[in-house]
C-alpha cells in the first residue's frame, strides 16, 4: 500500500430491500474543513534547522553571531524527496526558535540570516522550502516561537506582541498557503526583567485573517493540540475534544493526562498530535548519527500514534550542510517499506458486509478519497441505539492480524468502545477489545484464519457509525 495509508475504503449501501433511513445528526462538537484536511494527513515531517544547528545547542541564547549560520549545501528540494518517499504529507519548518534567528529576512529584526554572508546575504530558508514543498506535493508549515531571546523589545509585553504579530504577517503574506501554524508555551524574562505576557487571543486573530484554512498547534489549539509527551504516543483512549476555558498555552495548560487522552464531554474539537524527533535530539549533532531510531521503534511509534487517530509529527534534524541526513534518509525509506509490506492488501473488499443495523440494508464495498458529508457513504445504526454490530464475511478463510477502522468526522466522535472477534471452528473467539476510534484505529492482533469478523460496538456517545473497515495480514 503506497503513500499515507489515505482512508480509501468506505461502506456503501448496496442492497434496496430495506428501506433507507435519514442519516444520524451530528453530534457537537465537530472539525471545521482545515481540521478534516489535517486529519486526512496522518503524518509528517518537522524540520529542526535553525543556529542551534551550527552551535550544538538546542536552546540557544540570542546572543550568536548571525555569521555562524553557514549550511555548505542546503537543498530544500531533498529534504521534500526523502519526506516524499516516506510517505509523509507536509513539512513544519522551524522558522523562528526561541534564540530569536529567522529564517528569513524579517524587516523587523537584525537576527536573521540576512544578517549572515551565506548566500551572500541573500538567503530565505522558509522561501526554498516553501517552493520546494509546492514542487513536491506537499504542505508547508511554519513553527515560530513565542519566545525570543534575541528580541529587546521581550517583557515590554504591548510592544514585543505587536513585534511578534508584524513577524507572523511576514510568514503569512510571503510565502504562499501556510497549512500548520506551530507555537508552544515557552516564555520567560526579558531583559527588563519582566515576564512577557502573550496575547494569545491576538496571535489566533492575526492567523485566522491571514490564512483562514490554516490550524494552528498550541497545548490549547486551537486547532490541534499537544499530546503531553514528546515520545510520539498519544493515549489507548484519544478523543478529539478537549475543553479550555480558563487554560493558556504553555504553563496554564491542561495536565499532562488530559492532553494525553482528549475529553469525551470537551467543547471544542482539538484532536491530537504526536510530536517525536528520529533522534535523540531536536537539532542535528553529529554524535547522534548510530543513534537514530530503528525500524521497529518508527512502526511502533507510527501504531502508537497514528493507529490511535492522532496524527504524527517527527522530527528530522537537517545536518550542517543544509542535507536530511544519509543515516535518517535510509531510515526513513526502512521505515515505509515496512509500513507497506504490513499494509500491502486489504482483504475487506472480497468480502461480503452485512448487519442488520446497517441503514439502507446489507453493505458493499465502494470507493472514495475524501469524506466529506457529502454523498459519502458509511455503516451507521438507527438514532435511537447506541451499539450495533457489522460482520465481514469471505467466500473462503482468511488470516489477519490487524484491523483499521474509522469513523465519518463529520458526524462527530461517537465510538467509546469496540471489540473485535472471529468465527474459529464455529465459535466467535475475540480478538481485541478497544476504546476509541475517531480519526482511525489500527488494532494488531495474533493471527486468526477465519472466513468471518465481526466488529461490535459495545458503547457510543451516539449512534455509532464507521466509514473505513479495512482488514490486513501483516505476519
Amino acid at each position: 500500500m503506497s503513500r499515507a495509508f489515505l482512508p480509501l475504503l468506505l461502506l456503501a449501501s448496496a442492497c434496496t430491500s430495506t428501506p433507507r433511513v435519514a442519516p444520524p445528526a451530528p453530534l457537537a462538537p465537530l472539525p471545521s474543513p482545515a481540521q478534516l484536511r489535517w486529519h486526512a494527513f496522518e503524518a509528517y515531517a518537522f524540520v529542526h534547522f535553525n543556529m542551534n544547528t551550527f552551535t550544538g545547542a538546542e536552546w540557544g541564547e540570542g546572543q550568536e553571531s548571525p555569521e555562524l549560520f553557514q549550511p555548505s549545501a542546503l537543498d530544500c528540494r531533498q529534504w521534500a524527496r526523502v519526506c516524499k518517499e516516506a510517505g509523509l504529507r507536509g513539512i513544519i519548518l522551524t522558522a523562528k526558535h526561541h534564540d530569536g534567528f529567522c529564517l528569513w529576512p524579517s524587516q523587523h529584526s537584525s537576527h536573521t540570516v540576512a544578517g549572515s554572508s551565506w548566500r551572500d546575504g541573500q538567503g530565505d530558508v522558509v522561501r526554498e522550502l516553501s517552493e520546494a514543498c509546492r514542487e513536491a506535493g506537499l504542505f508547508f508549515g511554519v513553527y515560530i516561537s513565542p519566545w525570543d531571546r534575541n528580541s529587546p523589545l521581550y517583557g515590554d509585553s504591548g510592544r514585543y506582541n505587536d513585534y511578534f504579530v508584524a513577524q507572523m504577517e511576514e510568514l503569512l503574506t510571503q510565502y504562499g498557503e501556510v497549512t500548520e501554524l506551530w507555537w508552544d508555551g515557552a516564555c520567560g524574562e526579558g531583559p527588563n526583567g519582566k515576564r512577557q505576557v502573550y496575547d494569545w487571543p491576538r496571535f489566533r486573530a492575526t492567523v485566522r485573517q491571514h490564512a483562514p484554512e490554516a490550524v494552528v498547534f498550541s497545548d490549547v489549539g486551537p486547532d490541534v493540540r499537544w499530546v503531553g509527551n514528546e515520545r510520539g504516543y498519544v493515549g489507548e483512549t484519544n478523543w478529539n475534544m478537549l475543553s479550555i476555558e480558563g487554560f493558556t498555552a504553555g504553563a496554564g495548560a491542561p495536565a499532562v493526562e488530559v492532553l494525553n487522552a482528549g475529553q469525551e464531554d470537551g467543547t471544542h474539537w482539538i484532536p491530537g498530535e504526536c510530536d517525536v524527533s528520529i533522534r535523540p535530539g531536536w537539532y542535528y549533532h553529529a554524535e547522534q548519527d548510530e543513534k537514530v531510531k530503528s525500524v521497529a521503534e518508527l512502526v511502533d511509534i507510527w501504531h502508537g500514534s497514528v493507529g490511535r487517530g492522532a496524527n504524527l509529527l517527527l522530527n528530522l534534524p537537517v545536518d550542517r550542510r543544509g542535507l536530511v541526513h544519509e543515516n535518517d534518509a535510509a531510515r526513513l525509506r526502512e521505515w515505509r517499506a515496512a509500513l507497506d509490506a504490513l499494509y500491502a492488501e486489504d482483504l475487506a473488499p472480497a468480502a461480503r458486509a452485512s448487519s442488520p443495523d446497517v441503514r439502507g440494508g446489507d453493505a458493499s464495498f465502494g470507493a472514495a478519497e475524501v469524506l466529506d458529508g457529502d454523498g459519502a457513504s458509511y455503516w451507521a445504526v438507527d438514532d435511537e441505539r447506541t451499539s450495533g454490530e457489522l460482520e465481514l464475511t469471505w467466500d473462503a478463510p482468511r488470516t489477519f492480524d490487524r484491523v483499521r477502522l474509522e469513523e465519518p468526522l463529520f458526524l462527530g466522535q461517537r465510538v467509546r468502545a469496540f471489540t473485535l472477534l472471529a468465527e474459529v471452528e464455529g465459535q466467535w473467539r475475540e480478538l481485541a477489545r478497544a476504546t476509541t476510534i475517531g480519526a482511525r484505529r489500527i488494532v494488531v492482533f495474533p493471527p486468526v484464519t477465519s472466513a468471518r469478523l465481526r466488529v461490535r460496538i459495545d458503547a457510543a456517545r451516539a449512534a455509532p457509525a464507521l466509514s473505513v473497515v479495512q482488514v490486513f495480514d501483516g505476519t
